[in-house]
């Protein structure tokens, strides 16, 4: 796809979250929306995934380690032809199949997750085990900036290293904000570039809010350098709602009657204007 095309197809997505999110009653809003233009130009332009076998071998592996975060996989897979609408229109009603977390009892889900911490495991796994299948298979991993407090995370930083994984992708949602406040206040981060790069990853900065920017700093990633990947992905958490933007208690929440009135009418001016 294009950058217009998907600029265009981020903004129909982020009307389809916010309905999901207003019809199920529950969400972490504002995280599903500062990662939805990564996930749209993942699934649209970078990763090797097929709907109509989800389970090819070659498949690339992709894991939302921020699993709390599901409301915005849900509909970019639904969006892609892995699950149905009928079950997005289901979400947060008795016995439904879409739970607040991925689970992998729905097509295009490799892990259960959501337990912070433990995704980025799972991608060194996944990594390596193409790796030593001799596969094309690449593993990409979302975190949320709060769960870099978790340690088994530098655990698999390390291993990634040492490993050698060219074919794995890490992407920090760095938004700034946590369900207690500001990650800096909460638990410091800073440098993160520093910090990953010290661990032998190749550390790119991006802007996650900007659609061009994404394109490209997936372009110049070298899946041949024999490091692990680092993308800072920095973002505004509520992106694109503008009272829920940088405001940490929409972390989770679901909008009043008249709040998803006046975020529907701004996603849909953007969405007129890009037609």
């Amino acid at each position: 796809m294009e950058s217009k095309e998907l600029k265009l197809k981020s903004e129909q997505l982020r009307l389809n979250l916010l309905k999901l999110i207003n019809t199920g009653k529950t969400g972490h809003t504002g995280g599903d929306l500062s990662v939805l233009n990564v996930l749209t130009v993942l699934y649209n332009n970078v990763l090797n995934v097929d709907p109509k076998n989800p389970k090819m071998t070659d498949r690339d592996r992709f894991i939302l380690s921020k699993g709390h975060c599901a409301e915005a996989l849900y509909v970019v897979l639904c969006d892609k032809g892995f699950i149905d609408q009928s079950e997005l229109d289901a979400y947060g009603t008795c016995g439904a199949h879409l739970g607040g977390h991925p689970d992998v009892t729905i097509p295009g889900v490799e892990i259960n997750t959501g337990a912070l911490g433990h995704g980025l495991a799972a991608g060194v796994g996944m990594a390596l085990a193409a790796k030593m299948d001799k596969r094309n298979a690449r593993a990409f991993v979302v975190m949320g900036d709060g769960e870099q407090a978790e340690g088994s995370i530098y655990e698999a930083a390390m291993a990634g290293n040492k490993y050698h994984l060219d074919n794995l992708v890490a992407i920090l949602d760095r938004n700034g904000l946590q369900i207690s406040g500001s990650t800096e206040d909460v638990m410091p981060l800073e440098s993160v570039r520093e910090r990953w790069t010290a661990f032998g990853w190749d550390v790119i900065e991006m802007n996650g809010d900007d659609i061009d920017d994404i394109l490209k700093t997936f372009a110049s990633i070298d899946y041949n350098c024999g490091k692990p990947h680092m993308i800072v992905s920095k973002t505004t958490k509520g992106k694109g709602v503008s009272f829920m933007e940088n405001v940490a208690k929409w972390h989770h929440g679901v909008p009043t009657a008249e709040q998803y009135e006046q975020a529907v009418k701004e996603i849909e001016e953007r969405i007129n204007s890009l037609k």
